[in-house]
């Protein structure tokens, strides 16, 4: 099934003519549960990864726990509609705490199935998500990891990895992704409107409308930021949220040149601020606003994810040479 982004409450350039070089594209991929395939673009199925070669792995020391969740007793309790139940680490602690823990693979993207997708190192059309499913430091920092590949030459591999490597213990149960298909769409976008992202003037006209519309129609008013600039959920290329940390200037520690967004995870798909991005099949269309939304978690948050305090995850790149080590913001 195909996923329709409602038409915005209302036309933001006819508001904001100003804004039309501005103008981007952004592809939502409208994760929804299901059983992707290994050469499927998916969040949370199965990698394509040939059987033999070395799943990435993190060597750094990861911060010592109590308590955690198997794997299988997520599976099993998602698959019955209830929560599962925590167990206590093994005496000997934290698995991994003292040695490498494998990471956990959360989405693959191919170009053929993502419009908007940008090549990697050497043309590479396929791009893989990791994350080490343990927390580093006093301040629980995450460790996350690109692998590009050429799909074509993955394919013509004899044989694939069956099953991944698997921690016994997950610190939290967002730590496992859901496997979902996607359902591409692109979207037009515009720049988070705060500090330098737009030039002064048509950002203190954004203000004054969102301020007007709030005064006139309380909490249900239209906003730029919520409303008329940038989807919610997992995307792929347009332009960074900065809801979190006000707008930053992340630029390539290789060469300074300024970065790219290659891809937002995002933790939700919606919030009670941004519920008029949820598409046209997921709503009835007897109702309005929240209350017209279907679905509930498979449509709210479908991967089961969680990056941060239910922050957006943006992957950067270097456009001067994708082979740079990329950047990683929670915001």
């Amino acid at each position: 099934m195909t996923r329709t982004t409602p038409a915005r409450p209302v036309s933001v350039e006819a508001l904001f003519p100003e804004l039309a070089p501005y103008r981007g594209r952004t592809t939502r991929l409208h994760p929804r549960p299901g059983r992707p395939g290994m050469r499927d673009s998916h969040v949370g199925g199965p990698m394509l990864w040939p059987d033999g070669e070395p799943w990435p792995l993190c060597r750094e020391p990861h911060q010592p726990e109590t308590e955690g969740y198997v794997p299988d007793d997520i599976r099993s309790a998602r698959a019955s509609g209830a929560w599962p139940r925590s167990r206590p680490w093994p005496v000997a602690g934290t698995p991994g705490e003292d040695g490498p823990v494998p990471f956990v693979g959360l989405a693959q993207f191919f170009r053929r199935d993502v419009p908007g997708l940008v090549a990697g190192p050497d043309g590479a059309d396929l791009v893989q998500l990791f994350r080490c499913p343990f927390t580093h430091g006093r301040h629980l920092e995450r460790r996350y990891r690109l692998r590009w590949r050429r799909a074509v030459e993955t394919e013509r591999a004899e044989r694939f990895l069956a099953a991944p490597p698997e921690v016994p213990l997950l610190r939290w149960e967002h730590e496992l992704p859901e496997p979902c298909v996607l359902h591409p769409e692109e979207v037009d976008t515009y720049p988070w409107a705060e500090d330098d992202t737009l030039p002064a003037p048509l950002i203190a006209a954004i203000d004054a409308w969102d301020d007007a519309q709030s005064a006139e129609h309380g909490s249900d008013a239209p906003s730029y930021q919520f409303d008329l600039s940038i989807p919610p959920g997992w995307r792929v290329g347009g332009f960074p949220s900065w809801a979190s940390t006000g707008p930053m200037d992340i630029d390539c520690e290789t060469c300074a040149a300024p970065m790219r967004l290659l891809l937002t995870a995002g933790g939700d798909e919606m919030d009670a601020g941004s519920h008029s991005w949820a598409p046209l099949e997921d709503r009835d269309p007897s109702l309005q606003g929240k209350a017209s939304i279907l679905g509930g978690p498979s449509v709210v948050n479908p991967t089961r994810l969680r990056f941060g305090r239910d922050r957006d995850l943006h992957v950067f790149t270097c456009p001067a040479d994708p082979g740079h080590p990329p950047q990683w913001v929670l915001s």
